[in-house]
C-alpha cells in the first residue's frame, strides 16, 4: 500500500530522526508505566507530522526500521496506521471520535473487472446499510462517492489522514474539502482485484463505533459475524449488478488499514485462478500444456514472488502474476524451520489445483524488473530470464468488457 522512498541515514530530517528515537526508547521499554510515556510522545510527533505540511518523514523512518530494526518497525507502523486512520474532531464544543473504515469487495473475472464510480441511489443505499448494520446507533456517516481501487488510495499516512479528517467533518455536516483519489494506472487488463467502500464513522467521544460494540441484555446482541452476514446480503443488492460477471466476495468491514491487508490477502490466489482460467478459455491452452515459473523478488529481502506463464513448446513468457508479500515472516520464508507452509508451495499447490502441472521454482531472488517502455513488470521463464508477456498474434489479449 505504502511506498517508501530510499534515504540514507546521513540524509534523514530531524523530525525522522527523532521519531527513530522515541520507537527505539519504546521497543526498549520495561514497564506499562514507561510504555505510556514514550507513546505519548512518539504520539505528539506523529500527529505534528500528519497534520503538517507535506511529508515522507514517517515513512522514511518506517524504511530505516524495516532494514535495522523489525521490532521497531512494527511498533512504529502500528502507532502511524491508528492515528492516520483515526481523528478527533469538535462540533459546537462538542467532542467526537472518527474512524475511517473500509468494506472491500473483492472480485475476479475473466472479462473486465467494472469501473469505480457510485450513482447517487447506490451511494444513499450503502450509506443506510452502513447505519444500519455496521455503526453504531447514533453514529454519523459519511462515504467516498466512488469503490476505490487499490490505485485510487492514499499513498502516505499524511493522505489517509486527510481523507479521515475530511470524511468526518462531511459526516458531522461541517464543510470539508473533498477526499483527492490518487490518479489510476491502465487496469483494463486486471481479472482480479479489490473494490473498497471507504468512509468515516463519527460518534460522541468514548462511545461505541460499530454496533458488535454495543451491549445489549439479550441474547440478540449483535456480533461481528452477524454483522458481515447482515452487510454482505445488503451490500449485495446493491453492488452484485455492478459486477456483472464476475465471483464477488464481501469482506467483514473493519478499519482502513487491516482490510486494506486483508483484501491484498484474499486477492492473490483469486489473481492466479483468474489467470489460469482466463489462458485455458482467451488463449484456448490446457492446464495440462501451461508451464508456471515461480520467482523470489526484491532487493535485499523478498517483496514479492513473480509466476510467468509459457506453454510447454516454448520459453516465452506469455502471462504473469504478481503475489506481494505481506508480512516479514512471509519475506523470510525460506529460511523458517518451524514447520510453517513455504510461500512457494503454497503457489504451486494452488496452480496444481487448478490444472498447471508443470511447475518451477528458480532459486535465489532476482531483481524486480520492469518494462523500460511501458513500465510493466517483467517475469520470469523456464532459463531464469526476466521476461516481458506476450500473447501469440492470434489471441486476443483484451478482456472482454462485460459491463
Amino acid at each position: 500500500m505504502l511506498h517508501m522512498p530510499a534515504s540514507s541515514p546521513s540524509r534523514l530530517s530531524r523530525d525522522t530522526q527523532r521519531l527513530l528515537a522515541l520507537t527505539g526508547a519504546l521497543s526498549r521499554s520495561g514497564s506499562r508505566l514507561e510504555d505510556a510515556y514514550w507513546e505519548s510522545q512518539l504520539d505528539n510527533v506523529l500527529n505534528k507530522l500528519l497534520l503538517g505540511r507535506k511529508n515522507r518523514c514517517i515513512e522514511s523512518a518506517l524504511e530505516q526500521l524495516l532494514a535495522s530494526d523489525a521490532n521497531g518497525y512494527e511498533i512504529l507502523i502500528e502507532q502511524a496506521e491508528t492515528l492516520s486512520e483515526s481523528a478527533a474532531v469538535t462540533k459546537a464544543d462538542a467532542p467526537y471520535d472518527a474512524l475511517l473504515f473500509c468494506a472491500p469487495v473483492v472480485a475476479w473475472t475473466r472479462y473486465q473487472l467494472p469501473g469505480i464510480d457510485l450513482t447517487p441511489s447506490h451511494l444513499d443505499a450503502l450509506q443506510a446499510h452502513v447505519r444500519e448494520h455496521l455503526a453504531a446507533p447514533g453514529a454519523q456517516i459519511a462515504l467516498l462517492p466512488a469503490l476505490v481501487g487499490f490505485d485510487q488510495m492514499p499513498q502516505t499516512f499524511q493522505e489517509t489522514r486527510q481523507w479521515t479528517q475530511r470524511l468526518a467533518l462531511k459526516a458531522l455536516g461541517l464543510p470539508a474539502e473533498a477526499c483527492t483519489l490518487n490518479q489510476t494506472g491502465e487496469q483494463g487488463s486486471l481479472l482480479a482485484d479489490a473494490r473498497f467502500v471507504v468512509g468515516a464513522i463519527v460518534v460522541p467521544r468514548g462511545e461505541p463505533i460499530f454496533r458488535w460494540q454495543v451491549p445489549l441484555p439479550d441474547e440478540k446482541a449483535p456480533t461481528r459475524d452477524s454483522c458481515r452476514q447482515a452487510w454482505e446480503q445488503a451490500a449485495s443488492a446493491v453492488l452484485t449488478p455492478i459486477f456483472t460477471g464476475c465471483q464477488v466476495e464481501y469482506l467483514q468491514p473493519d478499519a482502513y488499514y487491516v482490510n486494506s491487508r486483508e483484501a491484498d490477502r484474499r486477492i492473490r490466489p483469486l489473481a492466479l485462478k483468474a489467470a489460469v482460467t482466463w489462458l485455458q478459455t482467451a488463449a484456448n491452452i490446457a492446464g495440462s500444456n501451461l508451464r508456471a515459473v515461480i520467482a523470489a523478488c526484491g532487493e535485499t529481502v523478498i517483496e514479492e514472488f513473480r509466476v510467468g506463464f509459457s506453454t510447454r513448446q516454448s520459453n516465452d513468457v506469455i502471462y504473469g502474476c504478481v503475489w506481494p508479500v505481506l508480512s516479514k515472516e512471509e519475506a523470510v520464508a525460506d529460511g523458517l524451520e518451524s514447520g510453517e507452509i513455504d510461500v512457494p508451495d503454497e503457489i504451486a499447490a494452488l496452480l496444481k489445483e487448478l490444472g498447471v502441472s508443470d511447475v518451477r521454482r528458480l532459486p535465489g531472488i532476482y531483481a524486480p524488473e520492469f518494462c523500460d517502455d511501458c513500465g510493466a513488470p517483467l517475469f520470469p521463464n523456464p532459463l531464469g530470464e526476466m521476461m516481458h508477456p506476450e500473447l501469440p498474434e492470434e489471441v486476443d489479449m483484451s478482456p472482454i468488457h462485460f459491463h
